[in-house]
């Protein structure tokens, strides 16, 4: 199988189930956010080293390319079963999980600290940006039940493990300091 169909090649592609769409279809942003998070969760899981958290990752990636699959179709169904409740309710367990080896969180944080750390961020601010183009999308059509849900838990999950690659590493979260003009 060839890597290139030439298809695209005057700006349009296809849905899953033949229609054609311009690239710049909110869909097709949507599920190329999520695609372009799936690969930097891929970068933060190459800087891990806790076979937990890989295997926890990885069950998302899975999710999230399941995600995008349904949103490539071309009426994406809110009641798809793509992501569910209990997809959610197994975030929050991990969030809290993490959260257990953390201090409490009394200030803003930089993203930063250790390499696992910066690119756990870097994928956050990536979900956030996927969660926006999801709502967007949701605006205007059906999308998979509990799709923004999971991803606004996502970038929670993401933070959390963010913290705790940097605690695990003994290196201290930096607190934002308000610059003055």
């Amino acid at each position: 199988m060839k890597l290139y169909t030439k298809g695209g090649d005057g700006g349009e592609t296809d849905l899953r189930g033949g229609r054609r769409v311009p690239k710049d279809d909110i869909r097709i942003a949507a599920y190329g956010d999520l695609d372009e998070l799936n690969a930097t969760i891929g970068m933060a899981v190459a800087a891990l080293d806790d076979d937990t958290t890989i295997g926890s990752l990885r069950d998302v990636q899975n999710r999230l390319f399941d995600l995008g699959a349904a949103l490539m179709a071309d009426a994406a169904k809110d009641d798809d079963p793509v992501v569910s409740s209990d997809d959610v309710t197994t975030l929050e367990s991990w969030i809290d999980a993490a959260s257990a080896e953390l201090s409490e969180l009394k200030n803003f944080i930089l993203p930063g600290g250790t390499e696992a750390a910066a690119r756990l961020h870097l994928a956050r601010t990536v979900c956030r940006r996927a969660e926006r183009t999801l709502v967007s999308l949701g605006g205007m059509t059906a999308i998979p039940g509990h799709a923004i849900q999971y991803v606004n838990r996502l970038s929670d999950l993401l933070f959390a493990l963010a913290r705790l690659a940097n605690a695990r590493a003994s290196v201290a979260d930096v607190p934002w300091q308000h610059t003055k003009p």
